[in-house]
Order: structure tokens, then C-alpha cells, then sequence
């Protein structure tokens, strides 16, 4: 399969996404590390400033929880609850109260019954089968030579593309509601904001990268299938 993609008249469509995925990730990884070096005026960790976003709201109920690993901090909408990584959740760093009130972001938005967040919490289910089983699919289609499945691998991954793109509204919106709400409750100053606004625009460019990745990955099948440009190129 790697070296169809990489041989056919049709690679140079992964390029861009991933090399834009790659500056994503090193951009993030690099203003992530500057920040989490510059302590918040106030001290608050940022499973405080989480609990203090989330209690104007009247989400007083909502867990904050602590969980592993290195940026694992997400909301997860089906069990109503907040999880910061370690160092989001007890460090007091301009990046940790910014990662946080941007995973509370997401929790306002459920509770405002936010359109985009609630149509991509119905694709999680089909997203997570059709990225199972895309690459089995579009295997067996090249190996077999059944090009009618060339169609249902297709719209497959159509699916995850369109997850991808709902996401980024959703990760905008999130971010737009943390950067306002972390002045507005004296969370940081509006001097330490740019630290928090440089994070989030960098977490925000892996979701792009992510969304620009999986379109070009899905123009390839396409164009691979036959679907697009006229011919199957087996």
C-alpha cells in the first residue's frame, strides 16, 4: 500500500499535508515549551482556572480530572467531565491555564448545544470504524483488482474528512471562547494574553494541518480509484 502511494503518478498529493502536519507539530511543540515556562500573574494552576470558567457557567458539577500522558488534555462530552494532562493540570504556566480554559471552551459549548460540536460527536462512531477499515478496504481493492470497492473505501474516508473539517469550527469556537473568557475573569492579564492567543493559534494549526491532510489524502484515493480523472490507474 506505502509504496502504491509512493510511486504512482499520484504522491506528490500527500506532500503538502504533510509537510504542513509536520510544521504544525513543531510550531506546537516549541511555543508550547516557551510558555509552560512563564508562570500566570495569579499562581492558578490550571485545573483552577478550568474549575473557575466552568463554575461561571454553572458547570459547578463538571469534574476536572487529572489523566497521563504529554497534551492528552480533551472534554469528553460523554461523560460531561474535564481531563489536563499532569502538567496542565498542576502547573500555574501561561500555556497550562490557556490549554485548560480552551478544554473548558468545549464544555460551554455543550452546554450551549453548540451545532457543530453535536454533529461531531454523532460522526465519532462511524470515524473511528471507517479508520479502521479504510486501509483494509482500499488494500483489497488495489490487490483484487474490485474496483466497485474503490467506491465504498471512498466513502469511507469521505467520513473522516468530513470529521475533520467539522472539528475545525469546533476547535475555533473553543478557542475564541478561552481567549475572551481567561481576560474577562482576571484568569491572566490582558499583557499575559498574547502568551495564551500565541499557544492556542499553534494548537489551532494542527487541527488545519489535520483537515488539509486528510482532503488531499482523500483527492488521492480518488484520483488512485479512477473516481476522479477518468481512469482507474492500477
Amino acid at each position: 500500500m506505502i509504496g502504491m502511494m509512493i510511486f504512482d503518478q499520484w504522491w506528490w498529493l500527500m506532500f503538502p499535508g504533510l509537510l504542513l502536519g509536520i510544521y504544525a507539530q513543531i510550531k506546537l511543540s516549541s511555543t508550547y515549551r516557551k510558555y509552560m515556562q512563564i508562570g500566570n500573574s495569579r499562581g492558578l494552576t490550571g485545573a483552577q482556572a478550568a474549575r473557575e470558567i466552568l463554575d461561571e457557567a454553572g458547570l459547578r458539577q463538571m469534574p476536572v480530572e487529572e489523566v497521563g500522558g504529554h497534551l492528552t488534555d480533551h472534554y469528553d462530552p460523554t461523560k460531561k467531565a474535564l481531563f489536563l494532562s499532569s502538567e496542565n493540570y498542576h502547573g500555574n504556566s501561561i500555556a497550562a491555564v490557556g490549554v485548560s480554559a480552551h478544554e473548558a471552551g468545549h464544555a460551554l459549548q455543550h452546554k450551549a448545544a453548540y451545532a457543530p460540536l453535536k454533529l461531531r460527536m454523532m460522526l465519532v462512531p462511524a470515524t473511528q470504524f471507517a479508520s479502521t477499515a479504510v486501509y483494509g478496504i482500499f488494500f483489497a481493492s488495489f490487490l483484487f483488482g474490485l474496483a466497485k470497492l474503490a467506491w465504498i473505501a471512498v466513502g469511507v474516508f469521505g467520513v473522516i474528512t468530513l470529521f475533520q473539517i467539522v472539528t475545525l469550527p469546533v476547535e475555533f469556537n473553543a478557542t475564541a471562547r478561552a481567549k475572551k473568557l481567561i481576560v474577562d475573569y482576571g484568569i491572566v492579564t490582558p499583557y499575559e494574553r498574547e502568551g495564551v492567543d500565541r499557544v492556542l493559534d499553534a494548537a489551532a494549526l494542527t487541527y488545519v494541518a489535520a483537515a488539509v491532510s486528510t482532503l488531499l489524502t482523500l483527492l488521492y484515493f480518488l484520483f488512485r480509484s479512477g473516481l476522479l480523472g477518468g481512469r482507474r490507474d492500477d
